[in-house]
């Protein structure tokens, strides 16, 4: 295996596979400042010529974490389809790319291999793309889920609605859930961020919408973001909870900061479909982030790319209905400026697809970031242009609990617009009897809360 490339007369010779795949990354802060990013622009193009050449095979003999010390990666191990590593393991990563990329080959060719990808060879043909490369191969792949209804189908873009409120008052909710339901927002999940994360407290708003839910008949589901543990408890005293969430990592040490591992979250998810509400299959939610693992000092020396690869590959066993990556989050620290951003957006949509999940992103910064609002929309626009399932859509965009910028339900409802997109088809025949959409558009009574009052 030759780990070792001249380019314009220098000459670079990479440690291990792993040290490949960290300099062949696009530049990220958090790379930079834990020490795996590519040293100068020679470095990384010579990164990217010895990764092309690759084969598929050695990065599955080279995990980022070895199998006997990570659940993460033994689930991914032992659950990897034999048949489908079977007809790309010849491949290299240039000829996985090519392939990928090929307009013959389509979207369903591209699910069919996908249980036999590692997340080291989904990060790895990332890594080879450029965005619009990114753009093109996510939007021919569509995963199409069901939980009460159906996300994921072609020519439609759906979204969550994140009424957080900073002291979790439950009216106050669910004045801003109906104001984002009155803009035509919500279809993916209605998922609110509690301030104060006790049983009690996630019953309440679950209960708020649920109420909410029946008494107008809308076609969604519900969430809480609490911790598992706190849900779980939630639903085994009756609370009516839909979707099960839980922010999740790469790597076995990083989920342990979030109070998780494996066989938590199969506990999690069997109990939802016993004790859940939700008609299903698909009853999992999870949450990632490119540098959840370096904030936390658990990325075991690996980039944040990789990492966030490796998140999907944990969620992928769990056949979730949502999955996002919340993309400028954590700040500046991990993701700098607005061009970061947005490349980590289109990576992550891309690999989420890859990997089998419902991708879908959080377009947002924080305000220390160096980014603004033109960043933003300029990502949402190629995220939706991508066929990202769901957005986030926000009053005003602007999150009073958790203090960062969003999508707001005008963008959301600019962007199907724009693009000529719908929401789910159960979601959109509710709009219609509403009065609140017709003819494919928002009805002028769009944007007037009153009509859920």
């Amino acid at each position: 295996m030759n780990l070792t490339r001249a380019v314009r007369g220098r000459h670079y010779s990479f440690a291990s596979v792993k040290d490949v795949l960290n300099r062949a990354g696009e530049e990220k802060s958090g790379d930079r400042m834990a020490g795996l990013a590519a040293r100068d622009a020679r470095e990384r193009v010579a990164a990217k010529q010895v990764l092309a050449d690759l084969p598929l095979s050695a990065l599955r003999e080279n995990p980022s974490i070895p199998y006997e010390r990570d659940e993460v990666t033994r689930l991914v191990e032992d659950q990897l389809d034999a048949e489908a590593y079977g007809i790309v393991r010849g491949f290299t990563v240039g000829e996985l790319r090519e392939w990928i990329l090929d307009g013959r080959t389509t979207g369903e060719e591209v699910l069919r291999i996908s249980p036999g990808l590692t997340p080291e060879m989904v990060s790895a043909v990332t890594k080879l793309m450029t965005n619009l490369d990114l753009m093109v191969a996510g939007a021919k792949v569509r995963v199409v889920v069901r939980c009460n209804s159906t996300l994921g189908l072609p020519g439609r873009v759906s979204s969550r609605v994140q009424a957080n409120h900073p002291t979790d008052s439950v009216e106050g909710i669910l004045a801003g859930v109906r104001e984002g339901l009155s803009y035509g927002t919500g279809d993916a999940v209605l998922g609110i961020n509690p301030a104060t994360e006790s049983v009690e407290n996630c019953a309440a708003i679950l209960r708020g919408l649920a109420g909410l839910m029946e008494r107008y008949g809308i076609p969604t589901q519900a969430c809480v973001l609490a911790h598992v543990r706190v849900q779980m408890e939630a639903l085994r005293r009756g609370a009516p909870l839909d979707l099960m969430f839980q922010s999740i990592a790469g790597a076995e040490k990083a989920n342990r900061h979030f109070g998780v591992d494996v066989a938590l979250l199969k506990e999690a998810w069997a109990m939802t479909t016993e004790l859940g509400r939700a008609r299903g299959p698909n009853v999992m939610y999870f949450e990632t982030g490119e540098g959840t693992a370096l904030s936390a000092d658990a990325h075991e020396g690996t980039d944040q790319l990789t990492m966030e690869a490796r998140a999907y590959g944990l969620a992928r066993h769990f056949q979730p209905f949502l999955v996002n990556s919340v993309v400028g989050f954590i700040g500046p620290e991990y993701l700098y400026d607005g061009k970061q951003i947005l490349r980590a957006g289109l990576e992550d949509h891309f690999m989420g697809k890859l990997s089998g999940i419902s991708m879908g992103c959080d377009d947002c910064y924080t305000n220390h970031a160096v980014a603004d609002q033109n960043d933003h929309d300029t990502l949402a626009v190629c995220l939706v242009a991508a066929g990202v399932n769901y957005l986030m859509s926000l009053p005003m965009g602007d999150d009073v609990m958790l203090n960062y910028q969003s999508t707001s339900f005008h963008d959301n409802a600019a962007l199907r617009e724009l693009l000529r997109l719908r929401p789910t088809p159960e979601f959109e025949g509710w709009l219609v009897r509403m009065g609140l959409w017709e003819d494919g558009r928002l009805t002028g009574r769009a944007g007037d809360p009153t009509v859920l009052v």
